[in-house]
């Protein structure tokens, strides 16, 4: 095993802190024919999907590739067999050629992969979530400050012009002044299944490096890869997995990135219907009040009704689009690679369409920063995508802290206000389309948490040491990740 440790990290750069930043300093540009040597780490569905993104980009080289699961290692070092393979991401950060890692490992991983990387004097494209909580986001950002090197979130939709297309739009008047945003994700996903003894550890993946910071628990869901998803020891839920990419449009859009976290946040919901191996809610709702504009989202992962497979809809106005900005005379609704605009008194025709392209761009814009080393280059620079991240933590924690869900106490959380009145009892009629009783379910409604957006930390008579210690997690030894990075 490497002898790159954090420590070895620390060290290392602390040598170099007097040589006027040694470490590739953003201020020295790469030569424009110079390739960029690339690491990926992660090679499941989207990290191999990266290798051939990036890949194909021009000035670019396929150096390193990592995975502790072996038999994800062995098909892509095939495909690449001049590439330094190896399941110890820390064997890939000791090689001098590698200039930039790209990572997209399971969630648990991404901030310690980012950290390390970094302090190794790689660039990094980090997938989003960028973190598995709070503050461990904020740890990522300041290494990337520390160590002066561009770190790029995989919030690729803020790489499509259509985004820019929208603010114009909006910007017009033609819809009037912003009231709300309303926020969704409808897709329908399956249990993931129970076993009665916990899952045996495959042969092929080792289970150390795949812990990594991580707690060593036992699991009971089918299988290990993906599922992780599910799983608050190594995942986010839904909303950490389709939410930072929703909430980083709505950041954009409709802020243009002037609130960086909500300063009170309160949410519900519950994991219905599928008695699995899974811990993270299916159906999930929430309330971030950003002492601007209101924001309402929704996150459903069971079908329309029961004995379906149809994905839910926004009923009020008859849409699947995650972005709803509700103005005074009509709405913007879209979503990755298109929308519309209609007038409120016709929700049928469209005034305007808007088409793009998903991002396509945002590895070439990734890599044009990393030659340029300006980060006002980056289309998704690291600060924008913790802080979207971030969201979607604070909306799990709210569910965690939830105790048994009451109609009457869900209202009163946020009286009077219609948009909230709207999705709770959205959320209550899509439950019961399912034939789900909230009460037998185990249904959840959380505090309203109130939030010190300077400081990242909850305050307030529902900052509990309960609700703080959620912003963090307790970290395997060898994995940690410490304040001072």
């Amino acid at each position: 095993m490497s002898k790159l440790t954090r420590r070895h990290f620390v060290q290392s750069s602390a040598a170099l802190a007097g040589s006027a930043l040694a470490l590739s300093p953003l201020s020295k540009a790469r030569g424009a024919n110079d390739d960029i040597r690339l690491a990926f780490v992660g090679l499941g569905g989207r990290g191999g999907g990266h290798v051939g993104w990036f890949g194909k980009q021009k000035g670019t080289r396929v150096v390193g590739l990592c995975d502790p699961d072996e038999s994800r290692l062995g098909k892509w070092a095939q495909k690449h067999p001049d590439a330094q393979a190896e399941k110890d991401i820390r064997k890939i950060l000791d090689n001098k050629d590698v200039d930039a890692v790209v990572i997209a490992s399971c969630n648990h991983w991404h901030c310690l992969s980012g950290i390390w990387a970094v302090q190794a004097g790689k660039d990094v494209y980090v997938e989003k979530p960028i973190s598995n909580n709070v503050w461990e986001g904020r740890k990522l950002v300041e290494a990337s400050r520390k160590y002066n090197k561009i770190v790029q979130g995989g919030t690729q939709q803020r790489s499509d012009p259509l985004q820019s297309e929208i603010k114009e739009f909006l910007d017009t008047g033609k819809l009037g002044k912003v009231q709300y945003v309303r926020l969704n994700r409808f897709g329908v996903r399956a249990s993931i299944g129970k076993r009665d003894t916990p899952l045996p550890w495959p042969n092929d993946v080792d289970k150390d490096l795949w812990l990594g910071p991580a707690q060593d628990q036992d699991i009971y869901r089918e299988k290990l890869q993906y599922d992780w998803h599910w799983d608050w020891n190594t995942g986010a839920g839904e909303l950490g997995n389709w939410g930072p990419h929703i909430t980083d449009d709505c950041r954009n859009v409709a802020f243009r990135d002037r609130i960086a976290l909500p300063k009170r946040v309160v949410a519900g919901g519950g994991r219905f219907a599928w008695n699995d191996g899974g811990n993270t809610p299916n159906t999930h709702f929430i309330y971030y009040d950003t002492g601007e504009v209101p924001v309402v989202m929704a996150v459903h992962n069971l079908p329309l009704k029961a004995g379906t497979n149809q994905g839910d809809v926004y009923e009020r106005l008859r849409t699947r689009a995650f972005l709803i900005i509700q103005c005074e005379n009509g709405y913007y609704a879209g979503g990755r690679g298109g929308g519309s605009a209609y007038m409120n008194d016709d929700i049928r025709k469209p005034i305007k369409k808007f088409k793009g392209d998903g991002g396509g761009g945002h590895a070439a814009n990734f890599l044009q920063a990393v030659r340029s080393r300006k980060r006002e280059d980056q289309n998704a620079e690291i600060e924008q995508t913790h802080y979207s991240s971030a969201w979607c933590h604070l909306g799990n924690i709210a569910y965690r802290l939830g105790q048994a869900y009451n109609h009457d106490q869900a209202m009163e959380r946020v009286k009077g206000y219609g948009p909230w009145e709207e999705l709770v009892e959205g959320f209550e009629k899509h439950c019961e389309a399912n034939e789900i009783n909230l009460t037998a379910a185990g249904a959840k409604l959380g505090p309203m948490l109130e939030i010190d957006v300077k400081n990242e930390t909850f305050v307030g008579p529902t900052a509990t040491p309960e609700a703080k210690a959620l912003l963090t997690r307790k970290y395997r030894k060898g994995y940690e990740i410490t304040d001072n990075v």
